[in-house]
């Protein structure tokens, strides 16, 4: 008999935790090694286990989903992550792909479906809700891969932020070289992340470069 899937569960919430354990436990070939209330205590669970699946909540204290998605991934390429969450926009799909998920499912998703995932998953297999599948689907068939200016959706002002962030700068000298509020510049910095489907600064000030908005 091959060894049992090992899976480590992330949720804030104890309840949904407890629940998925209990499903979870029923099945003779899978085993829950750990569970986590944050990203920051998943990563280091995953450290520590190095769990073949791991079931990921996207919005938590402490150290958010994708966050955390990056950084196991990044310690452990051989795990895989399957988001488990109840949000299925684009500023939570396409962060969570990109940061490597390789499955993407919605907590209304029968136990027996979740079992499946969690197997597919560790065969390296992805499974997405009907819903993000959808989603995705219309993203390949639309703009970027129509060639279109990936920049067409940012105002003016949201790509004077991007060139600074693509210059190193914090969102403190944004907004004193810009004259705005702080709290401004966040907005600016997660409307553009959301609109370029982008992960995080790093993400953004690389795709500027790559996409030449720095000699513009």
């Amino acid at each position: 008999m091959s060894a049992p899937i090992t899976v480590l569960i992330v949720d804030d919430h104890a309840v949904v935790r407890s629940g998925l354990r209990a499903y979870l436990e029923t099945q003779p070939d899978l085993e829950v090694v750990a569970e986590a209330a944050s990203g920051r205590e998943a990563v280091q669970l995953a450290a520590e286990h190095v769990p073949d699946v791991v079931l990921m909540d996207l919005v938590m204290p402490e150290m958010d989903g994708v966050e955390a998605t990056r950084r196991i991934r990044d310690a452990s390429p051989r795990t895989r992550v399957v988001v488990l969450t109840s949000f299925h926009d684009d500023v939570h799909i396409f962060p969570a792909i990109k940061a490597g998920a390789l499955s993407y499912l919605l907590k209304d998703i029968g136990p027996e479906e979740l079992g499946e995932a969690v197997r597919a998953a560790a065969r390296g297999e992805a499974v997405l809700h009907p819903r993000v599948a959808a989603r995705l689907a219309d993203e390949l068939r639309g703009a970027w891969t129509a060639g279109i200016n990936p920049y067409a959706e940012l105002s003016a002002r949201e790509r004077d932020v991007l060139r600074l962030v693509a210059e190193g700068r914090s969102n403190a000298e944004i907004a004193a070289q810009l004259v705005l509020s702080e709290k401004t510049v966040k907005s600016h910095v997660s409307n553009i992340l959301s609109k370029l489907h982008l992960a995080d600064r790093t993400q953004a000030a690389v795709f500027a470069w790559r996409e030449g908005l720095m000699r513009s």
